[in-house]
C-alpha cells in the first residue's frame, strides 16, 4: 500500500489513458476487445432508454426484468445447458454458489491455486476443505483416494471437486478430461469456474468443455463472471434445471442483491451474439497469445509459467529473492518502470492478507484480440530491457 495504482482516464480498451498519456493496456481482461465496441454500446443505449439504469429490487422481489430472462436463455443456448441463472456481481457468483450447495460436514477437494473469490466461497460453506497440488492430477487422484478409502462416512455425504478452467493466479488450464474421469471413478461432483475461459477456449469460445471435447452435462455446476471476455459485468451459473432452481431460493448473492442492471444483461446478449457471428475474433486472440509467448520465451530473468493457450500470460522470476515481499518489491519496480518509461501497462499478482493462495507471485499480462502486433512487440521489448536494467542494478 506504499503507492496508489494507476488511474485510468478512458475506457479500459487495448489502449487507454493514464496521467494524460496513451498507454498500451495489458492490465484489463478484455480478451475479445469488446470494451467500447459499437454493437455493445448500442445495446446498452437502447436498454437504458427502455428500462433506465437500475432495477431497485432483488430478482425474487419485483427485480426480474424480461431482459434478465432473455440473457439466461441466451447463455444456456450458447453453452448447450438446460438452464442458467444471472448474478449481479461477477466475483459474488462463485462465492454464493459454493455455499448454496456445500454445507457443514460436506467434503470439498480444491486446487491450492484458486483465486480469492473461490477461497471465500469455501470459507462460507463451512465444509471440510482438502487441497491438492496446483493442477497436478496425480495429487488430485491421491487426495480423492485418501478422502474416500475405507471412509464409510464419506460415502453418505456430499463430495465436490472445485477447480478453475483457467487459473487467475497462474494462467494454467485445468485438464478437464482427467478431472471428469476421476470425478466419475470416485463419485464426486465438479464445480468449475470459467470466468477466464468463457468466450476464450474452444473452437467457438464455449469454454473448457468444448476445448477438451467433454460433454458439458458431465460438469455439474459451471460459473463465470461476465466482466472479462463479454466486457460487461455480473456473472452466471449454468447447469441442470435442478441446479439453477435451487439457487433461486438458496444462493445469497442472488436472493439478497438487487438484480443486474438491465443494460448489462443487454450487453452480455450482444457480446455473445457478436462472438457467435465473428469466430475470427478467437483466431486473432490465439495468434496474439502465440506471438507474445514467442517473444517472451527467451527473457533472461523471467520464466513463462502459464499455459501457451491462456490469455493470461504469467511470468515469474527465475531466481526468487527468498521472500514473497522481496519478489513483489522487485516485480513492482519492473511494472512501474515499464509504464513510466515505455507506456506499457501490466500488473503484478497483488494479494491481500485475506488471500491464502500458495502459488508464487509474478507478472500478469492480459492479451486481447484488440492488440496489434506492434502492441505485443512493444510490451515484450520493454519487459526485456527494463527487467535487465532492474536486475543489473540489484546485482
Amino acid at each position: 500500500m506504499l503507492s496508489e495504482p494507476p488511474t485510468l482516464e478512458s475506457a479500459a480498451g487495448p489502449h487507454t489513458i493514464i496521467d494524460g498519456k496513451e498507454v498500451v493496456n495489458f492490465a484489463s481482461a478484455n480478451y475479445l476487445g469488446l470494451i467500447g465496441h459499437e454493437k455493445i454500446n448500442d445495446s446498452c443505449i437502447g436498454s437504458l432508454e427502455k428500462y433506465g439504469v437500475g432495477s431497485c429490487g432483488p430478482r425474487g422481489f419485483y427485480g426480474t426484468i424480461d431482459v434478465h430472462l432473455d440473457c439466461e436463455a441466451r447463455i444456456s443456448k450458447f453453452l448447450g445447458t438446460p438452464d442458467s441463472i444471472l448474478y449481479s456481481y461477477g466475483i459474488s457468483t462463485i462465492f454464493s454458489v459454493i455455499p448454496a450447495f456445500c454445507k457443514k460436514g460436506d467434503i470439498i477437494v480444491v486446487d491450492e491455486g484458486v483465486h480469492w473469490a473461490v477461497q471465500n466461497g469455501l470459507y462460507l460453506s463451512r465444509s471440510t476443505i482438502v487441497y491438492f497440488k496446483h493442477n497436478d492430477m496425480s495429487s488430485l487422484k491421491s487426495t480423492l483416494e485418501k478422502v474416500t478409502r475405507g471412509n464409510r462416512r464419506a460415502e453418505k455425504i456430499r463430495r465436490y471437486i472445485v477447480v478453475e478452467a483457467i487459473y487467475q493466479n497462474s494462467g494454467q488450464i485445468a485438464p478437464l478430461d482427467e478431472i471428469i474421469r476421476l470425478k466419475e471413478k470416485y463419485l464426486f461432483r465438479v464445480v468449475l469456474d470459467e470466468s477466464h475461459s468463457f468466450g476464450v477456449l474452444g473452437s467457438s469460445g464455449r469454454g473448457l468443455a468444448e476445448h477438451y471435447g467433454v460433454p458439458v452435462e458431465k460438469i455439474d455446476i459451471i460459473t463465470a463472471g461476465m466482466g472479462n471476455a463479454l466486457a460487461t459485468d455480473g456473472g452466471f451459473c449454468t447447469g441442470s434445471v435442478r441446479v439453477v432452481d435451487h439457487q433461486r431460493l438458496s444462493s445469497s448473492g442472488y436472493v439478497f442483491s438487487a438484480s443486474l442492471p438491465p443494460y448489462l444483461a443487454s450487453a452480455a446478449i450482444a457480446a455473445v451474439d457478436y462472438l457467435e457471428e465473428n469466430p475470427a475474433l478467437l483466431s486473432k486472440l490465439k495468434r496474439n497469445i502465440a506471438l507474445l509467448w514467442n517473444e517472451l520465451s527467451e527473457l533472461p530473468s523471467l520464466i513463462l509459467a502459464s499455459n501457451p493457450l491462456s490469455p493470461i500470460v504469467f511470468l515469474k522470476l527465475k531466481r526468487s529473492t527468498g521472500s514473497t515481499k522481496g519478489d513483489m518489491k522487485l516485480l513492482d519496480e519492473i511494472v512501474d518502470r515499464v509504464l513510466k518509461e515505455d507506456l506499457v501497462f501490466i500488473v503484478t499478482t497483488k494479494r491481500s492478507t485475506l488471500d491464502k493462495c500458495r502459488l508464487p507471485v509474478g507478472l500478469r499480462i492480459f492479451v486481447s484480440a484488440g492488440h496489434t502486433e506492434s502492441d505485443l512487440l512493444k510490451a515484450s521489448n520493454s519487459l526485456r530491457r527494463v527487467t535487465a536494467l532492474v536486475l543489473s542494478e540489484l546485482a
